[in-house]
Order: structure tokens, then sequence, then C-alpha cells
């Protein structure tokens, strides 16, 4: 075991892993390995960290010579006139270590412990991306599909792993081949004994299409421009919530871009996704309000619900359509945006109609 240090410490660097987990992997392979060859015994594995060496430890029970244990598993327990070789002041119940010889197992041992090692150090990288894109979730990914398989799954190469898009997570409409280039965030990460690590990726989430506005405007990036809520329907439309920590910076505007270049990117991004883009506003009447555009609105009420705000909209018949949208579309968005339950109340139009002869009067001379 001199050199096992000097090896491990190489494993560690070639494989990009920390060495006292290193260690610590070869530990359990080399238990695993002891047990299965040795049986049922006791094994204590220290590593001397100032001399760089590791050391196996066998520990025995101490029995009276005529136990019949010491016969049946003598890897675990020695008698008393043997241990007396060892140090005469032990007695039976007491507890005798000593060095283990493992290359006594030969060479089936080592196959052994070469086998349950590079399993720990698989195991130990597969911990190791499991982690660092775990802390990767909601990010936006962009790769080449590799693979598309019967159920329309669309496999890409994210660094050592491959990220599968379920055909539920891709808009209505989509679909995509074997080397077109595809983009995503993040969706879930799990890592599963027998399956191994499975990346799921999406592009359906709201996230999505924030992580799309920060790679087509650099003020989102930089946060001069806040984000404060999304809402869609993938494909089909959404609505975003902004505001600007700068003033003379129009939050609206810029998202939008020179004659709409930046928002037309993202929604062909989205396969023709509409995008509205609404002022955020910390007063919940007014947020409310604008995210209800293009309606018009004539005033909002807030008030408590069971699950979330009620709003209560007062508005004129004809605002009430658009308030509404195609197949509910627009306050439903409305509605997810702002976090309220939106409840229409119809206004009547109580102006005075102008008579026909008033607007001859006008041209009248």
């Amino acid at each position: 075991m001199d050199k096992t240090v000097d090896i491990l410490n190489a494993l560690a660097n070639e494989k990009g892993l920390k060495f006292e987990e290193v260690v610590e992997a070869f530990k359990i392979a080399l238990l695993k390995t002891t047990q299965k060859m040795l049986g049922d015994v006791n094994i204590v594995i220290d590593f001397d960290e100032e001399n760089k060496k590791l050391h196996i430890y066998q520990i025995a029970e101490v029995v009276a010579d005529d136990d019949p244990r010491a016969l049946e598993n003598e890897e675990s327990y020695i008698y008393l006139d043997e241990a007396h070789e060892i140090d005469p002041n032990l007695k039976v119940g007491d507890k005798v270590e000593f060095e283990l010889d493992f290359e006594k197992l030969g060479r089936t041992g080592a196959a052994n412990l070469q086998r349950e090692l590079d399993f720990q150090i698989l195991r130990l990288i597969e911990k190791e991306i499991y982690n660092k894109y775990k802390n990767r979730l909601g990010e936006l990914i962009t790769g080449i599909v590799v693979r598309v398989d019967n159920e329309n799954n669309t496999y890409i190469e994210i660094g050592e792993v491959k990220g599968v898009l379920p055909q539920r997570n891709r808009i209505k409409g989509e679909s995509f081949k074997v080397g077109d280039p595809l983009k995503a965030v993040i969706k879930y990460v799990n890592m599963d004994r027998n399956k191994g690590i499975t990346i799921e990726i999406s592009r359906t989430t709201p996230k999505f299409l924030e992580e799309l506005i920060k790679l087509a405007v650099p003020e989102a990036k930089e946060g001069i421009i806040k984000i404060h809520s999304i809402s869609r329907i993938p494909g089909v439309r959404a609505k975003v919530a902004v505001s600007s920590l700068k003033p003379q910076i129009d939050p609206i505007g810029t998202i939008i871009g020179a004659k709409g270049v930046r928002i037309n990117s993202i929604s062909k991004e989205l396969n023709g996704e509409n995008i509205d883009v609404i002022e955020y506003n910390e007063a919940p009447e007014l947020f409310v309000a604008r995210a209800l555009a293009p309606a018009i609105v004539d005033s909002v009420k807030i008030e408590e619900g069971e699950d979330m705000p009620i709003a209560k909209v007062s508005i004129k018949p004809d605002q009430k359509a658009k308030a509404i949208g195609k197949n509910g579309i627009n306050i439903t968005l409305a509605s997810m945006l702002t976090k309220h339950k939106i409840e229409l109340v119809e206004k009547e139009d109580n102006e005075p109609k102008k008579d026909a002869k008033d607007f001859d009067k006008l041209f009248s001379f």
C-alpha cells in the first residue's frame, strides 16, 4: 500500500475530484472488497496524512482457547494464547488490532477492489455533475440536437451529459431534427442510481422567456431593466411586467427595441409567440389595469380572497371583449401576471348621445 496514496492523488487530478473524496471512495471500496473476500470482518482504514500512507487494520475479539467462534470465524476472533503473542496483557473480551496484508487476498481481491473503486469513483463523478447542474436550474443553455426518440423527446449535449426536452416542454407546433441548434432552460435535475443523471430542459416556462429577454436586452441582463413577473401561454401569447431603475430609460421601449427588432427576435425564438410588455407598478390597482391592456378600464378595486386577492374591474361594455381576449387568453394572462383573481364589472355608458342635428350645427355658418 506504499504507492496507494500517489495513485489516488493522480486519480483525483485526472478526474477533477478532491483528493479527500477519492481517499474516502477508496476506503469504501477497500472495506466492501475485504468483507466480500473475508466475510463479516471488522476493518479500520487509517490515512496517515503526515506520512501520506494508508494502513488497513483488522480488529478481532480475544476469546478463550476453547471458544468455537474462533474456529468458525478466524477473521473476527482470536484465541487468547495467540493474542498473548501480540500483547501478553490482553484478556478475554479485549479487542486486538493488527495490520492486514491485502496481498494475501490475491489477484481476485485486487480485481474486486479495482471494480469497486471504479464504481465508487463513478458515483463521485456523478455527484459532482449533479451538484454542478443543480446549481444551474433556470439557466439558459444552448446545444445541438443529437437524437430524437420515438416519443419525440429531443436530446442535446450539455457538457458531460445530455439534456432531454420532453414533448410536454416543447412549444406547440415546433419540431426539431438532429443537427438543429436548440435553446432551453434547465428545469429539473435528478440522479438515479440505475439511470444516472437526468437533466430535463424546457422551452415552455416563464423562466425561458425571461432568459431570452436578458440575452437580447443588455439592460435587462445588467439589471437596469427589472423583470418583475411573466405569464405565458407558450407559443400563443405572453405578458411581461418590467420597470426601469433609471428614470431616463424607458423600460417598455428598451425591451421592444428600435422598430421592434428585439421583441421580434425573441418572438421568433418562441415560434411566433406574441409578447405584451407592461410597465410594472407597486399599486395593485394600476398594475391590474395595465395588465388588461389593450382594454381600457375605468377603475379597479382590490378585495381579499380565499386563495388570492380579488381585483374587481369596472369596465365599459365596448371594452369587455378586449379585456377577456380570444378564448379568455388576455384576462387569464393578466391574472397570472398580477397574481390577482380578476372579476369584470360592466359599467353602463351614461354619457348623453349627441343628436345628429347637433353635429350639423358645427358645419353651419
